[in-house]
C-alpha cells in the first residue's frame, strides 16, 4: 500500500518482500520483562529481518584495477555499474528505496552502523519519515537522516497511534 504511494516514473518497482513485514526482528537490550509469545515473536521473525538486511545492504563491488605502466593498481572511489552490455562502465550512484514498517527501518539502521541490533527499539521514527543511508564502496557507512519528517506537515506527523510531537 505505502509502496504505492511512492512509486515514481521511471524506477523499477520490485514485487514486495516478505522478509519487509512488520514484526519485532531483535530482542532488545535492556530487555524487561517479555512474555513468552512476545519472544516466541521475535524468534520467528529475526530470521526475516536478517535475510531481508543482508539482501539489501552490502557493500558495492569492488572497483575494476587496472595496471599502469609502474605496475601500481589503481582503484576509483565511485560506484560503478554497467548500463548496457554494451557500453563501458559509467561512473554513478545506486539508490535502494525501501519501503517498510519502522520497526524493520530501525533493525536496518542499527545493523548498517554495525551498533547492536538490539537496540533497535531505542530509537523512535514518525510513519511515513525518511532515513537515508550511505554505504561507501570502502564499505563504511554514515547516517544522513533517521526518521526525517521535513516532508510532513504538522497535522500529518503521526508515530505509533499517536498525531503529532507529544507522545
Amino acid at each position: 500500500d505505502s509502496n504505492d504511494i511512492v512509486l515514481v516514473d521511471g524506477i523499477e518497482r520490485m514485487d514486495p518482500d516478505p522478509n519487509l513485514n512488520e514484526g519485532r526482528p531483535a530482542h532488545t537490550i535492556p530487555g524487561g520483562k517479555a512474555s513468552s509469545s512476545i519472544i516466541e515473536k521475535m524468534d520467528e521473525c529475526h530470521p526475516n529481518a536478517e535475510r531481508a538486511f543482508e539482501n539489501y545492504f552490502h557493500r558495492a563491488d569492488p572497483p575494476p584495477q587496472q595496471n599502469n605502466n609502474d605496475e601500481e593498481l589503481i582503484a576509483s572511489t565511485t560506484i560503478t555499474t554497467t548500463i548496457d552490455s554494451n557500453k563501458e562502465q559509467s561512473q554513478q550512484h545506486e539508490f535502494e528505496i525501501i519501503v517498510g514498517h519502522a520497526n524493520i527501518i530501525r533493525y536496518f539502521f542499527c545493523r548498517a552502523l554495525q551498533l547492536p541490533p538490539e537496540a533497535w527499539l531505542r530509537l523512535c521514527i514518525f510513519n511515513c519519515s525518511l532515513t537515508y543511508l550511505t554505504i561507501r564502496p570502502t564499505g563504511t557507512v554514515s547516517a544522513r537522516m533517521l526518521g526525517d519528517i521535513g516532508h510532513l506537515g504538522y497535522e500529518n506527523s503521526t508515530f505509533s497511534m499517536h498525531h503529532g510531537f507529544n507522545w
